[in-house]
Parts: structure tokens; C-alpha cells; sequence
């Protein structure tokens, strides 16, 4: 057990950083207390932190590559960084994306079939509103953003098929119509 020198709490030794030099090997603030007078200090010396980590990263060029290909490469870092980018993309969880993925069956919600492998299916959203819809494959989210998510260009593609291409199927002619009538009204 130790005091801390800052706060005064008497903690575990693992609580401190070790520090080489002193009489019991550790240092005499507390992590906790270590960690919130870095935290406030940094703004006062963040440009100089940035150009250190800068200029290290120059020296060590082949170190920080190893390091960063080491980082990338455990599960772990892989997790976060979907999560993040979950998060900051599309406002949504891990969790939610499984959820609609679940609720997908694990498929494309246009062509029904399965992502290929080691590709997690899109999540593809309105541009506009940013409402998601749904998982796509990366060939159909892709065709989507091709037409710029405009009902009129894929009608027209539709169109540009043929009748003799496109089955007839008087539910999805009753919804292009609401589309094309409601985007030229909009």
C-alpha cells in the first residue's frame, strides 16, 4: 500500500506507475491523479505533443509501421474500428447493425443473396434525410449511389430494359408510378 502524494488516498501499489529511480520503484501520485493533471496540462502543450509524435514517427519510420501493422492485426482494434466507424457514419451501434442484419436473415435486402466472404454487407441510407434502409450488397449499394438514389433514373433503366426484360408485376408498376408521381409533385 501506498499514499498518494496529490489526492492523499492510501491505494495498491499497482495503482502507480512505475518510476525508476525512487525508493519503492513507483511513482508518488496515483494513476488517477496522474492521469487528470496530463489531461489538463495537454491543451497548454498539444501543438509541441504533435510535433514530438510527428518527428518520432519520422525517425522511426519502420517501428511505427511495424507497430501500426501489429495493432491493426489484433481483433480487438478490428472491433473498435467498426464500431467507430458505425458510430461517426451512421449514428449506430454494433449491436443495431446486427440487429437489421438479423432481421435481413444475414442477405442483401434487394437481391436476397449473401454477402461474399470477408465482405460485410453495406449499409446504405438516404442521402437526403440520412435514414437508413437497409444492408445491400457492395454491387447493388453501389448501383443505388450510381443513380444517385433517384426513383426517376432507375424507372428510366427500367424503362430502358423493356418490357420483355422486366416482368410484369402490377404491385411494383402501382409503386413506380407513387414514385415518379410524388418526386414530380415534390
Amino acid at each position: 500500500m501506498k499514499r498518494c502524494t496529490k489526492c492523499g488516498g492510501l491505494q495498491p501499489l499497482d495503482h502507480f506507475y512505475r518510476a525508476k529511480g525512487t525508493v519503492d520503484g513507483h511513482r508518488g501520485d496515483c494513476k488517477t491523479c496522474f492521469q487528470a493533471r496530463a489531461k489538463a496540462r495537454y491543451p497548454l502543450v498539444r501543438d509541441q505533443a504533435i510535433e514530438r509524435a510527428r518527428k518520432w514517427r519520422e525517425e522511426n519510420i519502420e517501428r511505427f509501421r511495424e507497430n501500426q501493422r501489429r495493432m491493426r492485426s489484433q481483433p480487438a482494434f478490428k472491433e473498435r474500428a467498426r464500431a467507430d466507424y458505425l458510430q461517426r457514419t451512421y449514428g449506430m451501434s454494433v449491436h443495431d447493425y446486427d440487429s437489421l442484419l438479423a432481421s435481413q436473415d444475414g442477405l442483401c435486402a434487394i437481391c436476397s443473396q449473401p454477402p461474399k466472404d470477408g465482405y460485410p454487407l453495406h449499409v446504405d441510407h438516404d442521402h437526403a434525410t440520412e435514414r437508413i434502409r437497409g444492408l445491400l450488397c457492395f454491387k447493388h449499394n453501389n448501383a443505388l449511389g450510381d443513380f444517385d438514389d433517384n426513383p426517376d433514373l432507375l424507372w428510366a433503366a427500367l424503362r430502358y430494359l423493356g418490357p420483355e426484360a422486366v416482368p410484369r408485376d402490377p404491385e411494383l408498376d402501382v409503386r413506380l408510378a407513387e414514385l415518379k408521381a410524388g418526386r414530380r409533385a415534390g
